[in-house]
């Protein structure tokens, strides 16, 4: 079987050159279109001046409507496969790990007070939400994001990754799903036009349609009725009643058009990625039943949205300057703008519902397309072993397991086990040795694995779990709070996780360490016990070996391992293995005086 890169990369070379030949096909005929024109002037000239054959223009105003007609297709085929191409680079890019800043960063999903976002790296560039996210809707990044930030039960997670298994092969679905609309990240807000489809019609009444059909046509008789016999008063007359009841409805109508006019461009670019979903066959019943709530009622949401496409394309006319002359007297505005308030009602309650599909199947393929992308990563179980008070008890087995934002020819794997024994391991290290990477790695693999995802392992064990970090704590000016405030804060935080429903994996990088040795040291240890008492599982790093001390006196709940360096041919060298036992050397002076600062001291 091709690997993803091969197949990106032989599909990426054949949409460059369908895009360079439909560029070279979009230059001629835009030449051929100017000829014609020049052409048909010169005949005209010719022509007018001879006085005869005149019907020989229609020959270069055909030929002209043709080229119009075939430049407008060959320019959106040109436009599909430059989206086309766009799909595979950035898969290229993303197995290159050229990705980083490329992608939509998810920056509007970050929450600084949420319990691990900020410090796993979930939003902003170089993050795993801009590794992940190939949706093209809102709605997909929103389904995505609040996976990310809430793990979901065992048996959700398990339907996910079933249909993320089922979606791995299809590279051509997610193509498809992301050339669907040049436009949608931008044009389409689900909550507003959700809101917009379950709210009152401006104009309800059902006779009102009927009543301006019947003035509109009085209207057009007494011009004819004018023309005949010359009698303009029935015309003055039915003039002013038609432009009374044009002026009455004037601001409802205005109203309701503008927003049928948002609500329709936006609903025509989910309609494109609402095609796509409905033409795909599934087998797994997570995607079989997520496919059929799509057809709800007799016509499909891409028709049901077509027909809405159509009023909108007649109602855009109104801005016409002929339109405009007559908007008041046949009321072309107001009738179009109940056709879209019928369509409202029929069709306007159901909105949410599409959007919340498309999002799960966007969320679901943007997953499925890492799966692809890397092979080597592992579908975790998920498991929950009761205790004696029936609570989950926490576990995270997890074999060869790396930091998923690494290359995966780069990123080193490492055995971990945490559950009844140990529940608490203190890792211990030098400097640059790997220690908040790891903690990172766990956390993200974590979340991952909660979401329906893969994870960076061999093979991997977990139980529900609620993850809570203190990895990245920053102090705020504005706030008026220390950085050593805001940690304790986040450890109350995880304090109150820890007795939720779910066991806590917690992950604490150099805890209080804006605070003296022994308020550290006694800190840290009740901390750590207060939560291991609470049946939570976790990591802390520290650089203080007094910290090691802690698990020595927890009666095998807790154990020391360590990262370390060595000096290989003068360099400072690191493996980014994880061992058992407290590290036994240190780099600080080593580091320093590698960058030029003159330290008293052998550095040993």
């Amino acid at each position: 079987m091709e690997s993803a890169e091969a197949v990106y990369r032989r599909l990426l070379v054949e949409n460059e050159a369908r895009v360079e030949r439909e560029r070279k096909r979009h230059i001629w005929l835009g030449y051929a279109k100017v000829a014609d024109f020049l052409a048909g002037v010169i005949a005209a000239f010719g022509l007018l001046r001879s006085g005869g054959l005149l019907w020989l223009l229609l020959i270069p105003v055909a030929l002209f409507v043709v080229l119009v007609v075939v430049h407008d297709r060959v320019i959106r085929r040109l436009g599909k496969f430059v989206r086309v191409t766009e799909f595979y680079s950035r898969g290229m890019a993303r197995l290159e790990n050229q990705w980083m800043g490329t992608g939509e960063t998810g920056d509007r999903f970050f929450d600084a007070a949420h319990p691990y976002a900020r410090d796993l790296d979930l939003f902003g560039k170089g993050s795993l939400f801009e590794l992940l996210c190939t949706a093209r809707t809102r709605a997909g990044e929103e389904t995505l994001a609040r996976w990310l930030l809430a793990a979901a039960d065992p048996e959700e997670v398990r339907a996910r990754q079933a249909a993320v298994s089922e979606m791995k092969e299809r590279v051509n679905l997610r193509e498809r799903l992301f050339t669907a609309g040049e436009d949608v990240r931008a044009g389409v807000h689900p909550e507003a036009l959700a809101a917009w489809g379950e709210g009152k019609a401006q104009l309800q009444s059902r006779a009102l349609p009927w009543v301006l059909a019947v003035l509109a046509a009085m209207w057009v008789a007494s011009l004819v009725l004018w023309a005949v016999t010359r009698n303009f008063d029935p015309a003055l007359l039915m003039s002013l009643i038609n432009y009374a009841v044009s002026f009455r409805l004037y601001r409802r109508v205005s109203a309701s058009a503008d927003g049928v006019e948002k609500a329709a461009q936006d609903l025509k670019v989910l309609a494109e990625v609402l095609e796509v979903l409905e033409q795909e066959p599934f087998t797994v019943e997570r995607l079989r039943v997520l496919r059929a709530s799509l057809d709800r009622g007799q016509v499909a949401p891409s028709e049901a949205v077509k027909k809405l496409e159509r009023v909108y394309d007649w109602l855009e006319d109104r801005r016409n300057g002929f339109v405009t002359v007559f908007n008041a007297f046949v009321f072309y505005t107001p009738q179009l703008t109940m056709a879209a308030e019928r369509w409202r009602a029929q069709f306007g309650p159901a909105i949410r519902g599409w959007f919340a599909a498309v999002g799960e199947f966007e969320a679901l393929a943007a997953m499925a397309g890492y799966a692809w992308e890397h092979p080597a990563d592992v579908m975790p179980e998920l498991v929950a072993e009761r205790g004696e008070d029936t609570r989950v008890v926490a576990l995270f087995e997890a074999e060869g397991l790396a930091h998923p934002l690494l290359p995966a020819g780069k990123a080193v794997g490492n055995d971990l086990m945490l559950g009844r024994a140990p529940q608490l391991i203190v890792i211990s290290g030098p400097n640059m040795a790997g220690k908040s990477t790891f903690l990172r790695g766990v956390g993200l693999n974590a979340v991952l694995a909660q979401c329906g995802a893969p994870v960076r392992a061999r093979r991997m064990k977990l139980s529900p779990l609620a993850v809570g970090a203190s990895i990245c704590v920053l102090d705020s000016l504005a706030g008026g709070v220390s950085r050593f405030y805001a940690e304790i804060q986040r450890l109350k935080v995880l304090s109150d996780l820890a007795s939720g429903p779910a066991p806590l994996l917690f992950l604490l990088d150099e805890l209080l360490s804006g605070t003296n040795s022994h308020d550290r040291l006694e800190g840290t240890r009740f901390v750590v016990r207060e939560l291991v008492r609470q049946g939570a599982i976790g990591l802390v790093t520290t650089h203080d070996l007094a910290l090691t001390a802690i698990p020595e006196a927890m009666d095998g709940a807790g154990q020391n391992c360590h990262f370390e360096d060595s000096i290989e041919d003068g360099q400072l060298r690191f493996d980014y293995r994880l061992k058992a036992g407290v590290v036994r050397t240190s780099n600080a002076l080593k580091l320093m005086k590698a960058v030029g600062l003159d330290v008293g001291g052998n550095g040993e």
